[in-house]
């Protein structure tokens, strides 16, 4: 990835809470000489070392664990959007200014290993429900459906993990700008009733 240094993002705290915020990752590996991609929610571990997930066991992805080379990359998908140069005060000064596209993505890179343990992949799926339902003013518990039709589903999945090699954020959102336009493109993005306007002026806005 081309990774100014300006727009690297290194802080643990910023890239656990962004894979929290932004969970789905774009899973590649390489299978059999070709991209394998998949899309896949995600959860970081405590101390930042591995990523866990689950797929279902039809999924290619699982063949991998047997490779010699078992490198995934994911990366999470944030905020993105077009930025016009008429929101730079600096545009009636000069005019030397052009449009660009600002985004917040982290990329990680680690072995895969594949979890077979049944209790362990209950847990996982029971986690993963309990830390997303709230999200959506629900409370729906795994043990809210029926007991052998729980097992019956778990039966059919597998549980991922992928040791983190490389954790690291690219946030492109006009830092290598004037502090003027910086401050420019914040209150034009303030001003936009887009939902999505208003979700990069939330990381634009971060300390």
């Amino acid at each position: 990835m081309y990774l100014p240094k300006h727009f690297q993002i290194d802080d643990p705290q910023i890239l656990a809470a962004f894979i929290k915020e932004y969970p789905l990752a774009t899973v590649i590996g390489i299978l059999d000489g070709n991209n394998e991609i998949n899309h896949i929610p995600l959860m970081l571990s405590a101390d930042q070392t591995r990523l866990f997930g689950h797929i279902a066991k039809s999924n290619p992805l699982l063949h991998m664990a047997s490779e010699v080379d078992r490198t995934l990359n994911a990366v999470f998908h944030g905020p993105n959007a077009y930025v016009t140069p008429s929101w730079y005060p600096s545009k009636p000064v000069s005019g030397k200014v052009v449009p660009t596209w600002n985004y917040a993505v982290v990329h990680a890179k680690g072995d895969l290993n594949i979890i077979e343990d049944a209790n362990w992949l209950r847990q996982h799926v029971s986690e993963m429900t309990n830390i997303h339902e709230p999200t959506y003013q629900s409370n729906w518990k795994l043990e809210d459906a029926p007991e052998e039709y729980v097992q019956m589903m778990l039966k059919a999945i597998v549980g991922i993990e992928i040791k983190i090699s490389s954790l690291v954020g690219k946030f492109k959102l006009s830092q290598n700008r004037p502090a003027e336009d910086y401050a420019g493109v914040v209150n034009k993005l303030s001003q936009s009733p887009e939902e999505k306007l208003q979700d990069m002026l939330k990381w634009m806005s971060k300390p």
